[in-house]
């Protein structure tokens, strides 16, 4: 037995509005800051950390706006949490290039090198959770005859 499908036709009255809701857009922190520079897969960070309350933004968004996965945020806080100054720097980074989860790790690698050029006795403690180390696994190359970097054709007898 066949089911009818009904479908329902809106007219323009009935349509909802629909508020478009733009990102909050922070000013960015003036006086001396800590830069540094942190690289995962393709995505490359910008940090800059500035004396503070411990705010955090990303391309002028904040942290929570930006990264919509609270595993990420705590990723990204990690270096400060094992220095202890996560209270005490308001953290403006500026990121691009691949997923949200590359970007994070990126921002994280730079607040890591930020930290140690404010303390070098954070290396110790920075070095040893891995922090410092940049992770330098990358998408390997597609080569010719193959399909992808290392698959192969399907091999056939006859």
């Amino acid at each position: 037995m066949a089911t009818k499908r009904t479908t329902k036709v809106t007219t323009p009255t009935e349509e909802k509005e629909v508020k478009e809701v733009k990102p909050t857009l922070t000013a960015t922190p003036k006086g001396k800051y800590y830069y540094a520079c942190g690289k995962r897969k393709t995505s490359i960070a910008k940090v800059q950390m500035f004396k503070g309350s411990g705010e955090i933004t990303i391309n002028g968004r904040a942290v929570n706006e930006y990264l919509p996965v609270k595993t990420l945020v705590g990723t990204l806080k990690t270096p400060l949490t094992l220095t202890g100054s996560a209270k005490s720097f308001d953290i403006v980074a500026k990121v691009q290039g691949g997923g949200i989860s590359s970007q994070a790790e990126a921002i994280r690698h730079g607040i890591a090198k930020a930290l140690l050029i404010y303390d070098p006795l954070n290396k110790a403690a920075l070095k040893k959770a891995g922090m410092l180390t940049r992770d330098s696994r990358i998408k390997e190359r597609k080569k010719f005859g193959l399909k992808r970097a290392r698959k192969g054709p399907q091999f056939s007898k006859r």
